[in-house]
């Protein structure tokens, strides 16, 4: 079976001879199917697809079971830190952010209690919280709201 196949020299030689021939009987031919043939070739070498190159690279499997495809750049060895550097200063700004804010509000809330004339220690006292729910004060702000709702 392998005697019918030609080796290479041999598919190169057929070829050369084969254009020889062509070439030959192509000056005997009239201009208007030259000319016909010019143009279909033109056609021909517009439509062909690019033909595909196929990269050989070797891949193995190291000890980890990951794989390995060669010698890799220095980008390709650092391209999954980026992401986590990113992430890592972005969770620590967001934290240094949030206890920023609480001691912020802490600040806030020291200044109001400092600020009114309630001492802070009547705050504590679970009378002066129910006298402030109940009281007449509590009362009187009803009323206030009610009348500032009534139409006139």
């Amino acid at each position: 079976m392998n005697e019918d196949l030609l080796d290479s020299t041999e598919v190169d030689q057929f070829g050369l001879a084969t254009a020889a021939l062509l070439r030959h009987g192509s000056k005997s031919l009239p201009a208007g199917i030259k000319d016909r043939l010019y143009a279909a070739r033109l056609k021909a070498l517009s439509v062909q697809k690019p033909e595909k190159i196929r990269a050989q690279q070797h891949v193995l499997a190291n000890s980890t079971g990951n794989w390995f495809s060669g010698p890799r750049s220095l980008w390709d060895n650092f391209s999954w830190v980026a992401p986590l550097v990113v992430l890592v200063f972005g969770l620590i700004g967001i934290a240094q952010w949030q206890q920023e804010s609480r001691i912020n509000d802490i600040a806030e809330l020291d200044a109001a209690l400092l600020t009114d004339d309630v001492p802070p220690d009547a705050y504590a006292d679970s009378g002066f919280m129910g006298f402030l729910k109940n009281g007449p004060l509590a009362d009187s702000d009803k009323d206030g709201l009610d009348s500032s709702k009534a139409p006139s």
